[in-house]
C-alpha cells in the first residue's frame, strides 16, 4: 500500500515512495546541463518531478524507465510558480513491477466502462432520427474496444482509464436535461454531437490499456482530433448515405466545439445544438477539474492554483 498520495503531499516534506510514471524525458536546461523531467501519479492525482544535473553515468539506468512503469522515488516536495513539484534525490524502477498493487496507481473513471457504454447505447437506441442513429451505432461499434479504456486527454480533464466514456456519458446526461428546458433543441442532434465531438481522440492520443496516455500519434500531432473528426464524419456520411446538409452540420459541431481560434476552432457555433455542445463540453471539463482540485483540500482551505481554471485557487467550505 502506498504511504503518500499526491493529493496529500505538503511543501518541504521529504518522501520515499512508489509512483507511476506518466511521462519521462531527458532535457537540457538553460545552464546546458541535462535533467530528468517526469510526470508522476497515483489514483489521487499527478505531480511534475525533476532530477537536476543528471550525469552521463546515470543515463543508462534512467533511459530504461518507461511511461507506465512503477518507480521508487526519494524526493523533496517543493513549490514553483505556486504549484507543488518533486525535487528527486534518488529514483529507480520498482524491482518487481508485479509486487505493487496497480490499483494504487491507475486512475479510473468512477463508473464501470461497460455501464457507461451501455448508457450511450441506450441513448442512441432511443433516437427517432434514423440517419443519426445509424451513424452513432456505427461509431460506437467501430470504437467499442478503445472506448472501454481510453482517457480523454494526455493530462488535465478526464486523463484516466475510461475517461473519454465518462466525459461523454455526463455530457449526454446534461444534454438531455437541456433539451427538456429548451424545447427548440433537437435532442438526437445534441446526443450525436456529444458522441462525435471527441471521438477522434482515440486516434489523436496514443494510450495503453491501462488508460495511460503516452503522447500523441503522428496524425494527432499534425492534424488534431477536430480535423480528424471531420475526416471521419465525411467518410462515414458517404458510406451511410447521410444527406450533405446534415453531414456538414455534424462536421461544424466538431470544428466549433472549442469555440475560440486559439483553442483550435476556426468557426464559432452557428446553430443552437452546436452552441449547447460547446457548453456541455466546457462545463463537464471544469466540474471535473474543480472536483479533482478540491479532493485533497481540507475544509476551510484553498487549493493550489489550478492552471486549467485560469490559475484560480478554489475554496473548500467548512
Amino acid at each position: 500500500m502506498k504511504e503518500h498520495y499526491v493529493s496529500l503531499l505538503t511543501t518541504d516534506e521529504e518522501i520515499q515512495d512508489f509512483f507511476m510514471v506518466k511521462n519521462i524525458a531527458i532535457k537540457l536546461g538553460s545552464n546546458k546541463k541535462q535533467y530528468l523531467d517526469l510526470l508522476l501519479g497515483d489514483t489521487t492525482g499527478e505531480i511534475t518531478a525533476k532530477k537536476w544535473d543528471v550525469a552521463d553515468t546515470e543515463l543508462p539506468s534512467l533511459n530504461e524507465i518507461e511511461a507506465g512503469e512503477i518507480v521508487k522515488v526519494k524526493a523533496q516536495v517543493t513549490e514553483w510558480n505556486g504549484l507543488r513539484q518533486l525535487k528527486i534525490l534518488r529514483i529507480r524502477k520498482a524491482v518487481n513491477q508485479d509486487d505493487v498493487d496497480l490499483a494504487d496507481f491507475i486512475r479510473t473513471a468512477p463508473e464501470k466502462p461497460e455501464d457507461m457504454l451501455a448508457f450511450l447505447e441506450d441513448a442512441v437506441e432511443s433516437m427517432t432520427d434514423e440517419e443519426l442513429k445509424a451513424l452513432c451505432k456505427r461509431i460506437l461499434t467501430d470504437n467499442r474496444e478503445k472506448l472501454l479504456y481510453y482517457p480523454a486527454a494526455v493530462k488535465n480533464h478526464h486523463a484516466e482509464r475510461g475517461g473519454l466514456l465518462y466525459h461523454m456519458k455526463r455530457m449526454i446526461a446534461m444534454g438531455e436535461r437541456y433539451c427538456e428546458v429548451y424545447k427548440n433543441l433537437n435532442r438526437d442532434l445534441v446526443v450525436t454531437g456529444v458522441i462525435i465531438h471527441d471521438i477522434e481522440k482515440l486516434n489523436e492520443i496514443d494510450a495503453e490499456e491501462t488508460g495511460i496516455a503516452t503522447g500523441y500519434s503522428f496524425e494527432g500531432q499534425l492534424l488534431g482530433h477536430l480535423v480528424q473528426g471531420v475526416k471521419t464524419i465525411d467518410r462515414l456520411a458517404e458510406e451511410l448515405g447521410i444527406k450533405k446538409e446534415r453531414a456538414i452540420m455534424l462536421e461544424h459541431m466538431i470544428l466549433s466545439h472549442h469555440y475560440e481560434p486559439e483553442y483550435g476552432s476556426p468557426k464559432k457555433p452557428l446553430f443552437p445544438e452546436a452552441e449547447i455542445l460547446h457548453y456541455l463540453d466546457i462545463v463537464d471539463a471544469r466540474m471535473y477539474d474543480m472536483e479533482e482540485a478540491l479532493f485533497g483540500t481540507k475544509p476551510g482551505e484553498f487549493t493550489e492554483r489550478v492552471w486549467t481554471l485560469d490559475n484560480r485557487k478554489l475554496y473548500k467550505p467548512l
